[in-house]
């Protein structure tokens, strides 16, 4: 028998359909979600453009203050002084280093003076004198280089101390390389440091002191005969006289010797060039030094750089480069500042 109502067959398309709208809605549902969910994503944004910073001037750097004259002699070692001579020349270089400086470095400037002019007979007021010297404790004053200025006669001087490398002691050599000393050509010492005293250099010396150290050979000057020996010996120590054999007959006297030769003796002959003793400090003397003394035969002093043969040594060629460099940076201490 037939029921009331829809078939069965139709109930079930209702229901599928039913199905598969709820289905498309879930779907369509979660698409949405999915869309919707997502974090908007930002519109990108154009950096703006860097402004460029002018260009920074470099700082402008001032050059290094040149050494002041003071910083370059205390650097050198020396001392520099400049006087101009309106009296004695001890006095002009006290006032200007003081007395315990200034006495020792008058008898030094004079011994370099002394080759170029009388002292003090030929130094005149105005004359300009410019010294570099150094000072180590214990020791002398050294004078290192020596600039004079002449009123009589018209010129500028120049010394400059200098070693040679074969050298035992430094010397003042001249411009041209020349040695400001003039050597003896038959001299009683072959070698040593420096002439301290002669007739000419005002202090009434009757003899040449040649500096040089206890012990240096002593050598007869010229051909005679033996007069005596260690005479006065509390002022002349170990000493000797020889009388020249022939010609002018002249006397040489060595003072001061550390020995005599024992073969000298009075009325013994010797010969030019012999050894006769050795250098000393005996009797009154200072410091180590050979005093040379040349007389006539009726007793008048000679100056035995006037009556001997000199000579003046110089530099060899190849030792000029280094003394070129040597006066160059002397000069520049004198001129500095």
């Amino acid at each position: 028998m037939p029921t009331l109502g829809k078939s069965p067959r139709g109930s079930q398309a209702q229901k599928a359909l039913a199905l598969v709208l709820v289905a498309g809605g879930a779907v369509a549902f979660l698409a949405w979600r999915r869309v919707h969910s997502r974090a908007p994503v930002p519109a990108p944004v154009r950096a703006a453009p860097i402004a460029k910073a002018p260009p920074v001037a470099a700082p402008k750097i001032a050059p290094p203050e040149p050494p002041s004259s003071s910083e370059l002699l205390k650097k050198a070692g020396l001392r520099r002084v400049s006087v101009t001579i309106d009296g004695p020349l001890e006095t002009a270089l006290v006032s200007q280093v003081g007395r315990d400086d200034g006495q020792p470095l008058a008898q030094l400037v004079v011994r370099a003076l002394v080759w170029w002019v009388e002292v003090p007979s030929d130094l005149r007021r105005g004359d300009k004198l410019e010294v570099l010297f150094e000072q180590k404790p214990g020791e002398e004053l050294v004078v290192d280089a020596v600039r004079f200025s002449s009123g009589k006669l018209g010129r500028t001087f120049r010394a400059y101390r200098f070693k040679p490398p074969a050298a035992r002691w430094p010397r003042l050599y001249q411009p041209d390389g020349e040695e400001l000393e003039t050597r003896l050509a038959e001299a009683p010492v072959d070698d040593y440091e420096q002439v301290t005293s002669l007739l000419r250099d005002g202090r009434g010396h009757k003899g040449v002191d040649f500096k040089t150290p206890v012990g240096t050979p002593v050598k007869a000057t010229f051909d005679g005969v033996v007069a005596r020996k260690n005479w006065h010996f509390r002022g002349n120590g170990n000493s000797i006289e020889v009388i020249e054999s022939g010609g002018l007959k002249r006397h040489a006297i060595f003072l001061h010797l550390s020995e005599v030769a024992p073969e000298v003796r009075p009325g013994e002959r010797v010969t030019l060039g012999q050894v006769i003793g050795k250098s000393g400090n005996t009797g009154h003397s200072f410091a180590p030094h050979l005093h040379y003394q040349l007389m006539s035969s009726s007793g008048e002093v000679l100056d035995p750089f006037a009556s001997q043969k000199t000579a003046r040594r110089k530099l060899p060629a190849e030792l000029e480069p280094g003394f070129a460099a040597e006066v160059k940076r002397l000069d520049g201490l004198f001129d500095a500042g």
